[in-house]
């Protein structure tokens, strides 16, 4: 029989390396909650005894729900270990004009999805009432602060759909918990000293400087943005994405809440700056904020002036004493996620900025997609590499075009960094042909040219509607359809007065969380 697939070595821990330890482990070695023996494949994952997390906060897309259930981990158990609140979307202020505008991204399909397409039939009332608060109820709720579900519902259900806010530093030490005492994964704690290939080019082996040998038939480079295995040691080509996308720097700080119990937001707040945005993430101690910028149109120091200003106009106390960080990030990709026998993951295979909170939702993609492919013979490793090498690279199009979409939708005019953003030498091709053709076509699934999308056509619907775009429709409105899109507007405004008097406030629900518990499904 041919030799298949048994031992994996991780490089590198953190969220990406112990995530895909997890998932790994828990698809291949678990069985109803308990683990196999003997187990199908041996998974070590090793890493620096001395490399500290980040600590920036994170948000993650709702598909973490079904990664944390999948694995093993209760829910309660998370959101008290993780410092972790609930995110239902990503609000947007200023991308516009710069004059107070905002909207919403939210997590929840408009209305009538799959079966209907309700936007345009919302067209016409566009003046009236905005896209996402008239074909979904979460936009008016989280903007509100209130929770998605109830202290009755069970974990990981929803009453509207979220993802998470998390302290990614205590979320991988969760992880390592789990996957080390409940999945049979290894950990080594060592530095590497040599990386050793076979004849073939391919991995044989990391050297540890303590002269351990670790070997494997499969590789994954969890490495962060170092990417010791693929980038470093099978030199596989960066794809550079600056011309698209300038931003490659940011400023991380942790601020306390003024109070306790203060509120918590319901989303990710995404604030314009002159040359870059801020995040803000509320966590149940604190907010995790952070200025991401462009180093050719603004200094460390302008940046550094923009972020505690917008941390005084948005309540922190005693800025001045808060410590920042500074991260630097060399927007794009790798030409390839998968290199002979060595896969990279997370950081180690690409990074741009953190807008729409790509980077956990790739990490679960990534390592889902190697999971699948096992067990696998050795002789149709080039096979499987080919075909995720293929659907890595549609899924960083996808996100590229998506993220700038927000950008050259802006009708801001205060800096070159907008106008640069608007020049059509930065827009790629198939966005710009897009943009044309929306401009008579509101998007619709078949605008989305491949399978297993990241983004479906109704967050561009989302971001697009938001912004102020406009489409001219052509096409006549059929009176039925007319009519059956009018029950579900009335059917929407129906839910939000209902979820209103029946959904409590973030803050409430995760202290009663941390009482209580929820229900175990």
């Amino acid at each position: 029989m041919e030799q298949q697939i048994k031992s994996i070595v991780i490089v590198g821990g953190g969220t990406a390396g112990w995530l895909t330890a997890a998932i790994l482990a828990a698809d291949h070695n678990v069985d109803q909650g308990q683990l196999l023996s003997p187990t199908a494949l041996n998974i070590t994952l090793v890493e620096s005894p001395d490399v500290a997390t980040i600590g920036v906060g994170e948000g993650t897309w709702p598909s973490m729900r079904h990664t944390l259930q999948h694995i093993g981990i209760s829910e309660t158990e998370f959101i008290n270990s993780c410092d972790a609140s609930f995110k239902q979307g990503s609000q947007f202020n200023n991308w516009c004009t710069n004059s107070a505008d905002t909207y919403l991204h939210p997590f929840s399909l408009p209305v009538g999805i799959p079966d209907f397409n309700i936007c345009p039939y919302w067209l016409p009332f566009l003046q009236q009432v905005s896209f996402a608060d008239a074909v979904n109820a979460q936009a008016r709720l989280s903007l509100a602060g209130l929770a998605p579900k109830q202290i009755s519902t069970a974990e990981y259900s929803f009453i509207n759909n979220y993802g998470y806010h998390l302290d990614a530093g205590k979320f991988s030490n969760l992880l390592l918990q789990h996957a080390t005492s409940k999945l049979g994964v290894q950990h080594v704690k060592a530095h590497i000293a040599q990386i050793r290939n076979t004849v073939t080019g391919n991995i044989d082996a990391i050297i540890t400087t303590d002269g351990r040998a670790l070997h494997a038939d499969l590789f994954i480079d969890c490495s962060g943005a170092a990417s010791m295995l693929l980038g470093q040691h099978l030199a596989v080509p960066f794809i550079q994405q600056k011309q698209v996308l300038f931003n490659d720097s940011a400023l991380a700080v942790q601020v306390p809440y003024p109070q306790a119990d203060a509120a918590i937001a319901s989303c990710t707040q995404s604030t314009a700056q002159p040359n870059g945005w801020v995040w803000d993430i509320g966590l149940q101690s604190r907010r995790g904020v952070g200025h991401v910028y462009s180093s050719a149109h603004c200094s460390d120091d302008q940046a550094e002036q923009q972020l505690r200003h917008y941390l005084q106009q948005s309540g922190a106390e005693n800025t001045e004493l808060l410590t920042l960080r500074k991260l630097s990030f060399n927007p794009g990709h790798y030409a390839r996620c998968w290199q002979k026998n060595c896969v990279a993951i997370g950081m180690a295979a690409g990074f741009i900025e953190p807008l729409e909170a790509s980077a956990l939702a790739l990490v679960e993609w990534s390592a889902k997609y190697v999971s699948a492919q096992l067990p696998l013979p050795n002789s149709l490793l080039s096979v499987a590499a080919e075909r995720m090498n293929q659907a890595f690279n549609q899924h960083w199009q996808q996100i590229i075009e998506f993220l700038k979409l927000h950008y050259v939708l802006s009708k801001r005019r205060d800096h070159d960094y907008w106008h640069d953003h608007r020049e059509s030498s930065s827009i790629p091709t198939r966005l710009q042909h897009l943009l044309q053709f929306w401009q008579h076509k509101v998007p619709s699934n078949q605008d989305i040219t491949h399978s297993d999308v990241l983004f479906p056509a109704a967050s561009y619907q989302y971001i697009l509607y938001g912004m102020g775009f406009e489409t001219q429709q052509s096409a006549p409105l059929k009176p039925s359809q007319q009519k059956k899109a009018q029950a579900l507007f009335e059917e929407n405004t129906k839910r939000v007065q209902q979820l209103a008097a029946a959904l409590p406030p973030n803050r409430q629900l995760l202290d009663k969380i941390r009482q209580y518990g929820l229900p175990p499904i």
